[in-house]
C-alpha cells in the first residue's frame, strides 16, 4: 500500500507541482474545524469498497446524499476514502463530500495510505479538515514532519495504531504536537493487517494503553450501537465506523443509534 501510495504521489505530481497546489491553497476557503461534542462522538466513514468485503452499500444514492445522511444524524467527521485501487476511492470524492458539508460546517477526513506532505496540500486544497496517519507504515520522523506540515496547514490528524508498540510511537508524536490536543486524535484499529479480519476483544485490551488528553478512537469492527456503548464504556470518545454504515438500508438511523447510545455510555463511566 505504502509503494503503491508513494507511486500515485510521483504520477500526481508530475501533472500538478507543489507550487500549483501552493498556489491553490492560498485562495482556498478554510475548512470546519473539528468540533468534539463530548462524551462520545462519531467519525462516519463513505467506504465504497472494502479489501476484506466487496462492495459496500445497500442502497443507491450517490455520495451527496450519502454524506448528507452522515451530518443529519449528527456525526462529527465525514471521513472519506480516496485510495483508488481497493477501495474505489478518490479524490473527487473528498471535493464532492466537502462541497455539501462545508455549508453545514461538518469537517471530512481524508483516509488513505499517506506518504508525503504532497497528499496533506491535496487534501487541504480538496476542501478537508483532517488526514488519517497509519503509524506502522513510516518512520517516526517521517511521522512527525506530516504532523508538523498538517498543523501548518490547520489539518487535524488521526494517528492510527494497531498494537502496543505502535501506540507508544503515537503517543510519543502526540506529546510533540504543537497544536489543540482536540486536534490530534488517537485510534487503535482492530483488524489484521494481513488476513484483514476484526481481532475480537482487541479495542477493549488496548483502550488503556492510549494517552490521556487526546481523543481515542475506536476503528473497524462496530456494528452495532451496543457495540458503540461497550467502546464508550471502556474509555474510547469516539468510533469510526465506515462499513457497517455502508452496507446498512438505513445509515441515519444506525448513526444516531451509535451515537445516542455512546454518550448514554460515556455519562454512566
Amino acid at each position: 500500500m505504502a509503494h503503491a501510495s508513494r507511486a500515485r504521489v510521483v504520477a500526481a505530481r508530475s501533472l500538478v507541482s507543489d507550487d500549483h497546489l501552493h498556489a491553490r491553497l492560498e485562495r482556498a476557503p478554510v475548512p470546519p474545524r473539528l468540533q468534539l461534542q463530548g462524551g462520545f462522538d462519531l467519525i462516519a466513514e463513505l467506504k465504497l469498497r472494502s479489501p476484506a468485503a466487496g462492495v459496500l452499500s445497500a442502497t443507491h444514492e450517490g455520495i451527496e446524499s450519502r454524506v448528507l445522511q452522515y451530518a443529519q444524524a449528527g456525526a462529527a467527521v465525514v471521513s472519506v476514502l480516496t485510495e483508488p485501487d481497493h477501495f474505489d476511492g478518490s479524490l473527487p470524492h473528498l471535493v464532492r463530500a466537502a462541497t455539501v458539508l462545508s455549508p453545514l460546517n461538518v469537517p471530512v477526513m481524508r483516509k488513505d495510505f499517506i506518504t508525503d506532505a504532497y497528499q496533506l496540500l491535496e487534501a487541504r486544497v480538496s476542501g478537508a479538515s483532517g488526514v488519517l496517519l497509519i503509524v506502522r507504515m513510516l518512520r517516526p520522523a517521517e511521522l512527525e514532519k506530516l504532523l508538523m506540515q498538517a498543523h501548518a496547514l490547520g489539518l487535524f490528524v488521526l494517528l492510527e495504531a494497531f498494537d502496543e508498540m505502535d501506540i507508544e510511537i503515537a503517543a510519543e508524536l502526540a506529546s510533540n504536537w504543537e497544536g489543540e490536543k482536540s486536534d490530534c486524535l488517537i485510534g487503535i484499529n482492530s483488524r489484521d493487517l494481513r488476513s484483514l479480519q476484526v481481532i475480537p476483544g482487541r479495542l477493549e485490551q488496548l483502550a488503556s494503553r492510549l494517552p490521556l488528553g487526546h481523543p481515542r478512537v475506536a476503528e473497524s469492527g462496530l456494528v452495532t450501537a451496543k457495540d458503540a456503548a461497550k467502546l464508550s464504556g471502556t474509555g474510547y470518545t469516539l468510533a469510526l465506523v465506515g462499513s457497517a454504515l455502508m452496507s446498512s438500508a438505513d445509515p441515519l438511523r444506525l448513526a444516531q443509534d451509535m451515537i445516542a447510545c455512546g454518550r448514554a455510555a460515556a455519562v454512566h463511566q
